[in-house]
């Protein structure tokens, strides 16, 4: 088995670390080279930047700040926000990045993914869904930083854009971002059960448990977390020491 894996996530927008709750009221959380020097030392096992409004604003992600937080880590690196072209994949990758994340660009045009894959590999390519509810165990895909909703079910669309070739999955409740109520564990676990590749949860992890909480009961690979590492609630090391006490396998 696998050990399970602690993402912290750096929302950038602006040049600066953001987070809100679902989607909005974005609260500044420094600035993002910083940022990442701290969750290098501090144990994460991997760092996620995301480019909240580039898809939105129709434009490339800030290259130059994702190249300046690469030189400064060690960890594995995924950059995702305003990706559409083979190009933007290569400038990234030798800019430092490990992987790539596509969310809108792959939902517009999902043949990317695979164009991606066949040229990168599938171990470069995260599909990131963003998800909201809207029935009972039913989830719509969001594309445009959550502001768009698409016509892809999200368990329809993780199995899609796993034939593709995607190599991981990135998956975010929108109505648990922020919120500290927990994952979404129907959601997670319907996905993580739904495809063979890894599923980063993400959306709503406010206590120890729910880190637990989304690798057992909700069958992910790894969880991704913010606001609780960004504002000191809880450290990378406290959250990995819980985790080994009860019985789970991480880094």
């Amino acid at each position: 088995m696998l050990a399970h894996r602690i993402i912290p996530c750096l929302d950038v927008k602006d040049g600066r670390v953001v987070k809100g709750v679902r989607f909005i009221n974005l609260r500044d959380a420094g600035n993002p080279v910083a940022c990442a020097r701290v969750y290098d030392r501090a144990g994460a096992d991997e760092l996620v930047f995301l480019d909240i409004t580039a898809s939105h604003e129709n434009r490339k992600t800030m290259l130059r700040v994702a190249e300046k937080v690469a030189e400064s880590i060690y960890i594995p690196f995924t950059v995702g926000g305003g990706i559409g072209t083979i190009q933007d994949i290569r400038l990234l990758l030798k800019a430092g990045c490990d992987k790539v994340s596509l969310n809108t660009s792959a939902v517009l045009r999902p043949e990317f993914i695979r164009e991606a894959s066949h040229r990168f590999g599938q171990q470069c390519i995260v599909v990131a869904i963003d998800a909201k509810k809207d029935g009972n165990n039913s989830w719509r895909v969001y594309t445009h930083g959550g502001r768009t909703p698409s016509r892809w079910n999200a368990i329809r669309w993780a199995k899609h854009a796993e034939k593709l070739g995607a190599g991981e999955i990135l998956l975010t409740s929108m109505d648990r971002d922020g919120t500290k109520q927990g994952c979404d564990l129907e959601l997670t676990r319907r996905i993580s059960t739904a495809v063979s590749i890894p599923v980063i949860a993400s959306g709503g992890v406010g206590k120890l448990e729910h880190f637990y909480n989304a690798l057992v009961k909700g069958k992910a690979d790894a969880v991704l977390a913010a606001s609780v590492f960004h504002f000191g609630e809880l450290s990378i090391r406290r959250v990995k020491t819980y985790l080994k006490k009860h019985g789970v396998l991480v880094r």
